[in-house]
């Protein structure tokens, strides 16, 4: 089921579900952007990756039938900007939702059918469910393939890494709860958008919700040391255990982090710097 590809190869990872992967690989996208395509006979592609011809043409000559939808799970410029010309080539609908007004999105997406949660994609050979999932971004969508029960994640989760939390768009508590919701709905794979498929999901979710509250727990620690520590302060701190050259990203999620123990009522910022309330 796992293994090594190379850009343009393509893998069965299951009846009617099948991956290719993009040739971008990089410090954020790992091995490369996964893309999926799901059925025989009529084909969905979920996640085309970056606008790459070569991409594109690869995702076109592996369907071997038409393609009749294409899905994002979000509109990160690593995910979603083949969509369109994809679309246009094959004559395609495009399904997802639409970019938040953010600098990092891609601004070339706009689905013709707008997903919520709940919605779902039916025809003869599969059923996939939209399961919408901020916090890595707003308008993330995971979908669920109900035949087999497996997840495609997108970013939400991935493997090798944890995602980066990136405020505004991106929202730590918003993150966790979505976690948390799909762990009430009986996994058998998550599929993520980087990485190979990983094995039982319940033990994944859980690693990276305590994951990321240990990390906070790094957060008040290093408060509580110093109850008025700035950003750039805490971080060396809190990601000591990071590759320094992810340091810049690390501190979005940091801020991502901060954010949350103000939201909840624990912490609050003073000019540029942050310090626990009373009982925080």
């Amino acid at each position: 089921m796992n293994g090594a590809l190379r850009p343009g190869e393509v893998v069965t990872l299951a009846p009617g579900v099948r991956r290719l992967l993009a040739p971008n690989p990089g410090m954020m996208t790992g091995p490369g952007t996964n893309t999926y395509l799901l059925g025989e006979t009529q084909i969905a592609v979920l996640d085309p990756g970056p606008r790459i011809d070569a991409h594109i043409d690869a995702i076109r000559a592996a369907a071997g039938a038409p393609i009749r939808w294409i899905l994002v799970t979000h509109t990160h410029p690593d995910h979603s900007p083949a969509a369109l010309p994809l679309a246009q080539a094959a004559g395609a609908e495009l399904l997802g939702r639409e970019p938040p007004p953010q600098t990092r999105q891609d601004p070339t997406f706009s689905p013709d059918r707008l997903l919520n949660d709940g919605d779902r994609l039916e025809c003869a050979e599969f059923s996939l469910r939209a399961v919408h999932t901020p916090g890595h971004a707003s308008n993330h969508l995971c979908y669920l393939h109900e035949r087999h029960q497996w997840l495609f994640t997108g970013d939400h989760v991935m493997n090798g890494s944890t995602v980066v939390i990136d405020p505004p768009d991106g929202n730590m508590n918003e993150y966790l709860r979505s976690l948390a919701r799909l762990r009430a709905l009986g996994l058998e794979c998550l599929a993520p958008g980087h990485g190979d498929v990983l094995g039982d999901p319940d033990a994944v979710i859980d690693w990276i919700i305590a994951h990321r509250l240990e990390r906070e727990a790094k957060v008040v620690r290093a408060l509580q040391a110093d109850p008025r520590e700035t950003l750039a302060a805490l971080l060396p701190f809190v990601y000591d255990d990071v590759d320094p050259r992810l340091l810049p990203v690390a501190e979005r999620s940091l801020l991502a982090h901060l954010i949350k123990l103000c939201e909840d009522g624990r912490a609050r910022q003073v000019g540029e710097r942050w310090q626990l309330v009373a009982g925080g």
